[in-house]
């Protein structure tokens, strides 16, 4: 609590380290997803799969989804870093399908893979976890 010049108290909001947190995460999560995309659409022969094929799509199609996957992320983050309750709930959804898409994406990139999902787990539990003056 704080005082304004008129003397009468003022409550800031409470911030949590973990929305912070989750914020950068989600940014840091579309930049590879950027990344990712951009490869896909101009260096087909990068990824280690010899077909041309991942699941059912080809690699343009893929790199189109992590693109514009990547760039909605990035606006996500900054709506959970600015407080906003939708980019939250829509930071959980884009993380779910993120980690889904990218067990699909194992066989072309495997490690890149893996710290995705990693990372996308980490996403959901630190915009899900409740605050620590919460109670049950």
């Amino acid at each position: 609590m704080t005082r304004t010049t008129h003397g009468t108290p003022r409550h800031l909001p409470q911030t949590s380290g973990w929305l912070t947190f989750a914020g950068t995460l989600a940014m840091v999560i579309g930049a590879f997803n950027v990344i990712d995309g951009l490869v896909g659409l101009f260096n087909d022969h990068y990824y280690l799969v010899g077909s041309n094929k991942i699941m059912v799509f080809d690699f343009t199609s893929w790199g189109w989804f992590w693109l514009i996957l990547g760039a909605v992320q990035i606006a996500v983050g900054a709506g959970i870093i600015a407080g906003r309750m939708w980019a939250r709930a829509v930071g959980v959804m884009f993380a779910v399908l993120t980690a889904i898409g990218h067990i699909a994406f194992l066989r072309a990139f495997p490690l890149w893979s893996v710290l995705t999902i990693a990372m996308s787990i980490l996403l959901i539990y630190a915009l899900t976890a409740p605050p620590s003056r919460a109670r049950g």
